[in-house]
């Protein structure tokens, strides 16, 4: 048998800038386990129709193999023992996992070979162990922006060490690939990081290599429960691909780049992680969350020198900028593939990510949820008061006046002033300057500008300017209400010189009593200015009228009730730009903190205020609030 290049055969389609042609051969290097390859030998073998589809898999595991792909789109694993016996001659410790997921790019080429009738080559001989080649490549969400062959040619820029042991393996594949079809055109799916040693071997016949059986060979069941740990992409994608492939070349071509774009397929698992969360916890996320964590994910891919982040990045996102309670959702939302089955006639195995992959990652997930499962606690606890009847703590309530709760007067003042400090550092981190370092060192070194510009040998400082004037009012708004949510509105004034007055909107308080004449509410947004005592009704105040939602009528007090030069505004976005001319004319300035630069845990515990029907409730108050 020869391994020289054949005649191109009359009806040769002509290939696109990411195939290399060499004679009947056709090569496609791809990167195991990753969707946008996938996806792209599909169309390749739909569009260009080969007689022979050659994929870089042992041959002793065929027969495996394509019974796993007739049970598609359930996934299966292939289990065997790893050859390597021990020096003493005992059976070996190791079992090898091998999953058959649709994402996978030799998986997909023997589906769609066998679609069009071509005959399917198992490529490598199975003559010894496959080399341990670096699996380090670009980024393949690349390839939606840029061809597949500017993708293979940055990755042969930097070619692999040749080893006696990938030469020879490169060779076997050469071997198997110059026994097939003479007459027919092959297409050859193989690793990228195995390109070039198997064109060098293919410049040349080879010999048949000594090849090697495998014994109890096994094809189960992956628990549905264990797809998140040991799929190359998780689930929720995989399931997103197999609606994909089932579509004609064309509508492949129109409907890809919508059903496999990893950046849609994020949005769409956070959607559904977000309905989840919702019905598990009540609460509901966010704008300036999902922009968070849009922001948050990209870094956390760059860390990683990649495009898009992977599951355990959407994982530690969802529990850093929510809670884990979301980012438990979001783990199960992406293990989610609705056509795994528990049973089977196959035997069904759970398998952890330790068996099948090295250098795994962990995160540890607490849910928080309530339990109907008894635990042990501290019996010295309180429990918290229920009615002895419905509508007891009703009963209790009088209309005659409203008063707060003064321990949690303290925690919120204390945030006022904290907020204050931080419009202050916003302000300060503005106005400050960097310049090369001449005479002083001004308020210090700055490291980031001196790494940067370490090639001219140049130290740089910062001169922080001094911000005079204080801050007077602020206002925190977690949602400026455009649906009519929170239909409680209210001004209620500081008792002392060192509590502020106090205006907000919230859901009604007394619609969800935890004691008699004790209510629970949630702000919606409020204002806080000093001195105390001074404040009119907010909301029945003509002059703020023209204010286009609640949001906007606490700003415009804040504005005009502030003394000091400086309004913080904290909210996810901020306000319209006429703003900044209303607060010029009073001779203010807004400040404007983005909610998701503050601590998703202290802001969750600030949203929560108590409203009691009169001062007299006080006293028993802490009996009931927690």
């Amino acid at each position: 048998m020869s391994g020289a290049p054949g005649p191109l055969l009359p009806d040769s389609p002509i290939p696109d800038s990411g195939s290399l042609e060499r004679g009947r051969f056709t090569y496609l290097p791809v990167v195991p386990g990753r969707l946008e390859f996938a996806a792209e030998v599909r169309r390749r073998i739909l569009t260009e129709r080969p007689a022979v589809v050659a994929v870089e898999l042992p041959e002793t595991l065929e027969d495996l193999y394509l019974d796993a792909i007739r049970r598609l789109p359930q996934i299966s694993v292939i289990f065997y023992h790893d050859n390597a016996f021990r020096r003493d001659g005992s059976e070996p410790e190791q079992a090898v996992y091998v999953p058959v997921e649709p994402t996978d790019p030799f998986v997909e080429a023997i589906r769609s070979a066998l679609e069009i009738g071509a005959e399917v080559v198992f490529a490598d001989p199975d003559a010894g162990e496959r080399p341990h080649l670096p699996d380090i490549y670009p980024d393949t969400y690349s390839l939606t922006s840029i061809p597949l062959g500017e993708y293979v040619e940055a990755y042969r820029v930097y070619p692999q060490e040749r080893t006696t042991e990938l030469e020879q393996f490169a060779r076997g594949i050469a071997w198997k690939l110059q026994g097939a079809d003479p007459f027919g055109r092959v297409l050859v799916v193989l690793s990228l990081n195995l390109l070039d040693p198997v064109l060098d071997a293919m410049e040349e016949p080879q010999q048949e290599p000594k090849r090697r059986r495998r014994e109890e060979l096994q094809l189960v069941n992956p628990h549905p429960e264990c797809l998140g740990e040991i799929l190359s992409e998780y689930p929720f994608l995989q399931e997103r691909y197999e609606t994909f492939r089932t579509g004609s070349v064309e509508e492949l071509v129109v409907r890809g780049s919508a059903m496999v774009d990893r950046r849609r397929a994020q949005v769409a698992l956070y959607r559904e992680a977000e309905e989840l969360y919702l019905v598990n916890t009540g609460e509901v996320m966010h704008s300036w969350q999902r922009r968070t964590l849009a922001r948050y994910t990209r870094n956390l891919a760059r860390t990683q020198n990649d495009l898009v982040a992977s599951l355990f990045d959407l994982t530690v996102a969802a529990r850093s900028i929510v809670d884990e309670n979301f980012a438990w959702d979001v783990w199960e939302t992406a293990s989610q593939y609705s056509p795994q089955e528990s049973s089977s006639d196959l035997e069904t195995v759970n398998i952890s990510g330790e068996e099948i992959w090295l250098h795994t990652k962990r995160i540890r997930l607490r849910r928080r949820l309530p339990s109907t499962k008894r635990r042990m606690g501290n019996f010295g606890l309180k429990r918290r008061k229920k009615e002895k009847v419905p509508g007891e703590w009703a009963k209790e309530l009088n209309g005659a006046s409203i008063c707060s709760y003064p321990p949690e007067d303290m925690v919120i003042e204390d945030f006022g002033r904290f907020l204050k400090k931080k419009g202050k550092s916003v302000l300060s981190e503005e106005r400050s300057t960097v310049e090369p370092f001449t005479a002083s060192l001004l308020d210090g070194i700055d490291l980031r500008e001196t790494i940067r510009n370490w090639h001219d040998g140049k130290i740089f400082v910062r001169n922080i300017q001094k911000i005079h004037g204080e801050v007077g009012s602020v206002v925190v708004i977690f949602d400026d209400d455009r649906d009519g949510r929170y239909d409680y509105m209210t001004t209620w004034l500081g008792e002392h010189q060192n509590e502020s007055d106090m205006a907000f909107y919230s859901t009604a308080p007394f619609e969800h009593l935890i004691g008699p004449g004790i209510g629970r509410a949630e702000y919606g947004g409020f204002l806080m200015s000093l001195p105390a005592r001074r404040m009119y009704d907010v909301w029945a105040d003509p002059d703020y009228d023209f204010a286009e939602t609640k949001a906007e009528r606490l700003l415009l007090a804040g504005l005009d009730y502030s003394i000091q030069k400086y309004v913080v505004y904290v909210a996810a976005k901020p306000p319209r730009s006429v703003f900044r001319n209303i607060a010029s004319q009073y001779g203010r300035t807004i400040v404007y903190v983005p909610i998701g630069q503050l601590s998703p845990v202290t802001m969750k515990k600030i949203r929560v205020v108590h409203v009691l029907d009169g001062y007299d409730k006080r006293e028993g108050a802490k009996e009931f609030i927690w």
